[in-house]
């Protein structure tokens, strides 16, 4: 009897514990990371007029964190090349669990849940081997590391889904190690092969595009899938800095790449960097930053360069709206498309290369 009597206190307590929901975190639309005047790094929750919500510390600098689906939990990585991530309760700003990447492995700063939310994937260089995979991360048991898949690339930096579940991989061609240089030396410029890749939802080669040898110092960095599941891809130049290259890639399976470039003065004021890349957030252009060059600039689906919007060290990007929230290293939120609009300044603040739209609750 007592044990039928304490399974049904144990049955009634489960139904009454709460489902927490990103409701419990404020709605938040936008996260970002941003170091602050005393020198500390949080991850924060942004509304839809960029208005902060929360604050959650962080053990060191941020880059760009994976949202659950439905969950408040966010994980936040690392700056590149890291080799720990923080799962963040943001209802509460605790940090419940830690990553640790395996003997071999360092995280590139990205990440993304998959099957609703049950798994983590995040691309990491496999240096001992100097090849890039995705680590395989299970969250209903504590984000244990379940296993690993190629991402038939090196130096995978970005994972993005498509509507199908297929998977989106920007494999940036660049080997580091974490004991060399700080781990950010660039250990093999003279042979990079960047290249786009798409994995099935069972993690099976798809697809692998290779840029031409002549752009094969064109780090493949970053990625936005717009409505219609076309990708977009932003690059950084490691070559000769005073070559004239394309920093954005278009592609829809099937198909060929197309590299646009915007007027000839303004893609050499890009100082061959795009730091972020997002569709606007009707879907009907996408648009690249470059904070060295101080400036975002805009593209139609269709390759056609549409103009540019100046900015000094703007880099964070999300859809919001018909444009884009942009983010910029001195505190400054901003509403962004043919013009701009200050929406939010935090004096001191900096905040860091990326910003996460939620889609579910942006507008």
């Amino acid at each position: 009897m007592s044990t039928r009597r304490t399974f049904i206190k144990a049955a009634l307590a489960a139904a009454f514990v709460p489902r927490l929901s990103w409701a419990d975190a404020g709605s938040p639309a936008f996260l970002g990371a941003a170091k602050d005047t005393n020198g500390d790094y949080a991850l924060y929750g942004l509304d839809h007029d960029a208005q902060i919500l929360f604050r959650a510390p962080l053990p060191a600098r941020g880059h760009a964190a994976a949202a659950h689906p439905t969950k408040p939990e966010a994980v936040a990585f690392a700056r590149r090349p890291g080799t720990f991530a923080v799962v963040v309760n943001c209802a509460t700003g605790k940090i419940t669990h830690r990553l640790d990447a395996p003997e071999g492995r360092h995280f590139m700063g990205h990440g993304l849940f998959v099957n609703d939310g049950a798994l983590l994937v995040t691309p990491e260089n496999n240096y001992a081997e100097k090849k890039g995979v995705l680590g395989i991360w299970d969250r209903a048991k504590g984000y244990t590391r379940v296993g690993e898949v190629a991402t038939h690339g090196i130096g995978p930096h970005d994972v993005r889904p498509l509507s199908d579940g297929t998977l989106v991989v920007a494999n940036g061609g660049i080997f580091t190690h974490p004991d060399i240089g700080e781990g950010r030396q660039k250990l093999n410029i003279d042979d990079m092969e960047p290249s786009l890749v798409y994995l099935s939802p069972s993690f099976a080669l798809e697809e692998k595009h290779v840029l031409a040898p002549e752009l094969h110092q064109n780090s493949i960095r970053h990625l936005s899938i717009g409505p219609d599941d076309q990708v977009a891809f932003a690059m950084q130049w490691e070559g000769d800095e005073m070559e004239l290259v394309p920093l954005i890639g278009l592609h829809r399976r099937g198909e060929e790449v197309m590299l646009p470039q915007a007027d000839m003065g303004e893609q050499y004021a890009m100082k061959g960097y795009a730091g972020s890349i997002s569709f606007s957030g009707d879907g009907t252009e996408v648009g690249i930053t470059s904070p060295r060059g101080g400036r975002l600039h805009r593209f139609a689906p269709d390759g056609t360069f549409l103009g540019a919007v100046l900015r000094g060290d703007i880099c964070g990007l999300a859809p919001r709206e018909d444009g884009y929230l942009g983010s910029d290293g001195f505190g400054a939120l901003l509403a962004l498309k043919e013009n701009m609009l200050p929406l939010n300044a935090v004096p001191g603040l900096a905040w860091d290369n990326h910003l996460v739209a939620l889609p579910a609750l942006v507008g």
